[in-house]
């Protein structure tokens, strides 16, 4: 990435801090791709209003778990200029991953032919209500991208797995992965268990989302202590009409 581009790209990120609050969980994830994301990983198109200020903006970041297929956030201030950004910032009949506010779904679906859609819960660890989970099983393992991550083998084989998804200065965002042999034994709330006190122990704010119906992950997160904020995100796969 050359000076120039990354000049611009910095601009490009104070324009859209006012936009977003440093402490609010729930422009954590927005927050991390737009501002805190590898820059030479980062395209990130910004909308202006009438008066030239920043009044919405769209990121596209190629990530570690899919280097062809761009995540996608965005926040905008209408559906109209949530449609300006995705017809203008995206490649048409390229694919992407795109997180938005469940009020900008209507946008997505107007500018993207979609193969799967869902909504995700936003929680957010309570610290007064955490009581770890002591699992001996638990190993805690190096990860390629030196983010945390932790797990529970038998025979060879993964069966629970839990870690962060990305890490800003202040907030992580935690996942988990079970192995249908691993099930109803507890596994997946110990591995979580052990990566939130990992991310408390750093000073980090630790986040989990929930899929609409996958209740499993749900009774993880509130049996940890994790309280629902009420937001909503809506998550679909597609790509952009041609």
């Amino acid at each position: 990435m050359d000076l120039r581009a990354l000049t611009e790209l910095n601009e490009k990120r104070r324009a859209i801090q006012p936009l977003l609050s440093p402490t609010d969980p729930t422009d954590a994830l927005v927050s991390y791709y737009a501002l805190w994301h590898d820059p030479r990983r980062t395209q990130l198109t910004v909308h202006y209003d009438a008066r030239r200020k920043a009044d919405g903006f769209l990121a596209a970041c190629q990530t570690g778990a899919d280097l062809f297929r761009p995540l996608v956030v965005l926040r905008a201030p209408d559906q109209a200029v949530a449609v300006e950004l995705l017809s203008t910032a995206l490649t048409p009949l390229r694919p992407y991953l795109i997180l938005v506010p469940v009020a900008l779904a209507p946008a997505v679906r107007e500018t993207m032919e979609l193969t799967r859609t869902t909504w995700a819960r936003l929680y957010c660890l309570d610290p007064s209500r955490f009581e770890p989970v002591i699992n001996v099983l638990v190993q805690r393992v190096a990860s390629t991208e030196g983010t945390l991550r932790f797990q529970i083998e038998s025979q060879g084989q993964i069966m629970a797995m839990a870690g962060t998804n990305w890490h800003s200065p202040r907030f992580a965002e935690v996942f988990v992965y079970v192995h249908p042999g691993g099930r109803e034994r507890g596994w997946g709330k110990s591995v979580v268990s052990a990566c939130t006190a990992a991310l408390l122990e750093e000073g980090l704010q630790p986040l989990y989302m929930a899929e609409e119906g996958n209740e499993a992950s749900v009774r993880i997160a509130e049996g940890l202590g994790y309280t629902d904020t009420g937001w909503r995100e809506f998550i679909a796969e597609g790509r952009t009409r041609g």
